[in-house]
């Protein structure tokens, strides 16, 4: 599973040819979520309130490019990291 990110402790992934709908796996210590690009929704796992805030900051700044490299992967093309967040 590429690393597309990583930022505050958080490693932000995602599979090739993942189900849809189009999301990114979080990594934070022992916590581990899967994150709706769309919506930043949590469609599975658990992040606490901070993290969960940076993550969703973060996704909101980038939805553009986490789409493209949903669509990347999909195709199971190699994936462009994205900035963290500063």
């Amino acid at each position: 599973m590429p690393e597309i990110s990583r930022f505050f402790g958080m490693v932000i992934l995602m599979y090739f040819a993942d189900h849809p709908p189009p999301h990114f796996h979080v990594r934070y210590g022992s916590q581990r979520a899967i994150i709706d690009i769309r919506t930043s929704a949590v469609l599975h796992g658990h992040l606490g309130p901070r993290a969960l805030g940076l993550v969703t900051e973060w996704a909101a700044t980038h939805r553009a490019e986490l789409l493209d490299a949903w669509e990347r992967a999909r195709r199971h093309e190699p994936l462009p990291r994205i900035a963290p967040l500063e």
